[in-house]
C-alpha cells in the first residue's frame, strides 16, 4: 500500500477488543475500535450506586504473577504494571455448614491441616486433593502465540514445565465437581467442593482455579474492573488508536471472500483491511455474519444446553458496616430460594472492604450471586416488564433476609444498592443467555477451541472469550493478541509483537 499503514477494524471494546487494538498498533497497523456502549471493558465493568462502587467482574485475575507469559500480555496492554497494587487477601474462600467452617487458604499446607482437623476420616482424599492442586500450579496459560502456530520445540517446553499436570487431567478431566464431592465423607467438605463453581463443571477447573490463587497468580488489582479497562483504553489511545463509543454494528460487509468493512446501525460504512470481531459468537453468526460461517463444533454447542451449558447469575449488592469482618468470600446455608424452576440452598457473601474504592462513610460493599442456568434465562426472558421489576424487588428482599439470618449483627445495618440479572448481561453485552463466561467445560462436552479464522473469509480474524471455553479474562486478552498474530502470519511477517 505504498508505505501507508493498513487499517484494522475491531468490533467491540471489551478486553479482547482493547487487546487486539493495542497489539495491532504495536504491529504497525492503524486500529479503530467500535463499541456499542459508552465505556470500554464489556463485562469487565463496574458502576456507582448511592455513592458506592459496584464491581461486576474481577473476583481474581489470572496472570498477576510476574514472569509468566500472561502477565507480560496484561502488562503490554496496560492492564497491569510492575507497580500495580493488589488486595491483601490470603484465602480463596470459606465454606460453612451446620455450625462448622473451613477455609481454602493460599497456603496449601495450612489448608491441608485445617481440612484434616475438620474431617480426619477424609485424610487420604484431602491429601490427594492438596497434591493435585500443587500439580495444577503448573497449568499456566500459554500467551506467546496461539497453539496452532506451535512447533515441536514449544510442545517439548510445555511438557517440561507441566510434567505433573497430566496427572490432574487424567483423574479430574472427565468427572464433574458433583461427582468428585462424593469422595468425601464430611458434609462440610462436600459443600466446599461444589460451592465456588457450578456442580456441572469438570473437577480439574476447580483445581486450577484454587492453584492459581495458591501460587500468587490470581491477585485482585486495587481499583477494580472498570479502572483496569480504562487503563487499557488509555494505553490504546496513547499509542494512536481511535475508539468510537455508542456505535452499534449492523453487519460485516463482504465482497466475495473479503470482509471490506462494517456497517453501523445508522447506515455509516467504515472500510478497513482487516476485521477483528470480538463480540459473543451468537451475535457474530446471528447478526453480523451468516450462520453458514459458524464452525461445526460451535453449532453443536449452541444446540446442546445439557453438554454445553452457559452460566449467569442474579446478583445483588448491599452496603454494610466496615466492622463486618467475615472472610472476603464466605458460603452459607440458606432457606431455599426459588427462582423460576430452580431452588438454591447455598449462597455466598463477598466483602469488598479490602479496597478503598468500595468503602464510604464507614460502610463497605458486599455482594452475592445466585447462579442461573440456560433454563433460568428462559424464565427471566418470559417475564413482562412489570413482572421482571417485581421479581427483582422480591428476590433482593429475600436475599437480604437470608444474609441477616446468617449474620444477625447486620440487621438494621444493611442497605440495598443494586441488583442485576441475566437479562442485564444480554442488554449491555449482547451476552448469549446472559452468560458472563463462555460455555462451561463439562464431562459431557468437548472444550470449544476456535482457531480464529473462518472458512470462506480471508481477512477476518475472530477474538473474544467465546473462542475458547470456558472463556474469561485470560482467554479474552490473549485472543486479541492472537488475532493480530494471525494477521501478521497471513502477510508472512514476524509474529513477535
Amino acid at each position: 500500500m505504498n508505505g501507508i499503514s493498513k487499517k484494522v477494524i475491531v468490533i467491540g471494546g471489551g478486553i479482547a477488543g482493547l487487546a487486539a487494538g493495542v497489539y495491532a498498533l504495536k504491529a504497525g497497523y492503524e486500529a479503530e475500535i467500535y463499541e456499542k456502549n459508552a465505556l470500554p471493558g464489556g463485562e469487565c465493568m463496574g458502576w456507582s450506586r448511592k455513592g458506592y462502587h459496584i464491581d461486576n467482574c474481577i473476583h481474581w485475575l489470572t496472570g498477576t504473577l510476574k514472569g509468566t507469559e500472561l502477565y507480560d500480555v496484561w502488562k503490554t496492554v496496560g492492564a497491569l504494571s510492575d507497580d500495580t497494587e493488589y488486595a491483601d487477601i490470603n484465602s480463596f474462600y470459606t465454606s460453612t455448614h451446620e455450625g462448622k467452617r473451613v477455609t481454602l487458604w493460599n497456603d496449601l499446607q495450612r489448608t491441608q491441616k485445617e481440612l484434616i482437623e475438620i474431617s480426619p476420616e477424609d485424610e487420604e482424599e484431602i491429601k490427594n486433593f492438596i497434591r493435585n492442586v500443587e500439580w495444577a500450579k503448573q497449568c499456566l496459560i500459554p500467551a506467546k502465540k496461539p497453539m496452532d502456530m506451535w512447533g515441536i520445540k514449544d510442545y517439548v517446553e510445555m511438557g517440561k514445565t507441566m510434567k505433573d499436570f497430566p496427572k490432574v487431567m487424567k483423574e479430574f478431566g472427565k468427572i464433574s465437581l458433583e461427582e468428585y464431592s462424593t469422595r468425601f465423607k464430611s458434609p462440610l467438605l462436600k459443600k466446599m467442593i461444589t460451592d465456588y463453581l457450578p456442580k456441572s463443571y469438570c473437577a480439574y477447573s476447580f483445581m486450577v482455579s484454587y492453584a492459581t490463587m495458591a501460587m500468587g497468580n490470581g491477585g485482585i488489582p486495587i481499583g477494580a474492573s472498570l479502572r483496569m479497562s480504562l487503563r487499557m483504553e488509555k494505553r490504546f489511545k496513547e499509542m494512536g488508536g481511535k475508539i468510537f463509543y455508542n456505535r452499534s454494528i449492523s453487519r460485516i460487509l463482504l465482497e466475495g471472500k473479503n470482509a471490506k468493512g462494517i456497517e453501523l446501525e445508522d447506515g455509516t460504512v467504515v472500510e478497513g483491511d482487516y476485521i477483528i470481531p470480538t463480540v459473543d459468537t451468537n451475535v457474530l453468526f446471528d447478526k453480523l455474519l451468516s450462520k453458514d460461517y459458524m464452525p461445526k463444533d460451535l453449532k453443536k454447542a449452541y444446540n446442546d444446553d445439557d453438554a454445553y451449558p452457559v452460566i449467569s447469575g442474579f446478583q445483588a449488592a448491599f452496603a454494610v458496616s466496615v466492622d463486618f469482618k467475615e472472610s472476603e468470600t464466605i458460603f452459607i446455608d440458606i432457606d431455599p430460594l426459588q427462582i423460576g424452576g430452580s431452588s438454591h440452598s447455598r449462597m455466598y457473601v463477598k466483602s469488598y472492604g479490602y479496597d478503598d474504592i468500595f468503602v464510604k462513610d464507614g460502610k463497605q460493599v458486599i455482594q452475592t450471586c445466585i447462579t442461573q442456568s440456560d433454563k433460568d434465562f428462559d424464565y427471566w426472558k418470559s417475564l413482562s416488564k412489570e413482572e421482571y421489576t417485581a421479581l427483582k424487588e422480591k428476590l433482593s428482599g429475600e436475599i437480604e433476609k437470608r444474609i441477616t439470618d446468617a449474620f444477625p449483627r447486620l440487621k438494621g445495618d444493611i442497605e440495598l444498592l443494586d441488583v442485576w440479572t441475566p437479562l442485564t448481561y444480554e442488554r449491555f453485552c449482547n451476552a448469549y443467555h446472559g452468560g458472563y463466561m463462555s460455555f462451561v467445560t463439562t464431562p459431557k462436552g468437548k472444550a470449544i477451541t476456535m482457531k480464529g479464522k473462518l472458512k470462506g473469509i480471508d481477512n477476518l480474524y475472530v477474538a473474544g472469550q467465546w473462542t475458547n471455553s470456558p472463556g474469561g479474562l485470560p482467554v479474552a486478552v490473549t485472543s486479541g493478541k492472537f488475532a493480530v498474530q494471525r494477521i501478521l502470519r497471513s502477510e508472512k511477517k514476524s509474529i513477535e509483537i
